[in-house]
């Protein structure tokens, strides 16, 4: 469904190491409506995972996607840049036809 790259994967290790969260931790990633294209993704951390929730373990973390994020997610890449154009998260995502500048919003 979503591949986690290692270099994102050890972003959100630090990041839950560095708020003190516990192994039970995951990060959740969702798609909701909004943005400049038609659709964000929301990164948040969670604890609890729910019952339509697909559960992605790599390198040591847990990403936790709600059945209807699933449907925009597929196929997609989560990594994470730390270069001269910006730092952050990016998302690869093959279902994406239009995306804007800044890659945190996009329509299908």
């Amino acid at each position: 469904m979503v591949c986690v790259t290692e270099t994102a994967a050890g972003k959100i290790r630090e990041l839950m190491d560095r708020d003190g969260r516990s192994e039970d931790h995951g990060l959740r990633l969702k798609v909701i409506g909004g943005g400049c294209s038609g659709f964000q993704y929301q990164l948040d951390f969670d604890e609890t995972t729910r019952t339509d929730d697909s559960v992605i373990e790599a390198y040591g973390i847990r990403v936790f996607i709600d059945m209807k994020s699933a449907l925009f997610l597929t196929g997609t890449e989560l990594d994470y840049d730390d270069g001269l154009m910006g730092t952050g998260f990016r998302f690869n995502n093959p279902n994406a036809k239009n995306q804007c500048g800044c890659g945190e919003s996009f329509s299908v």
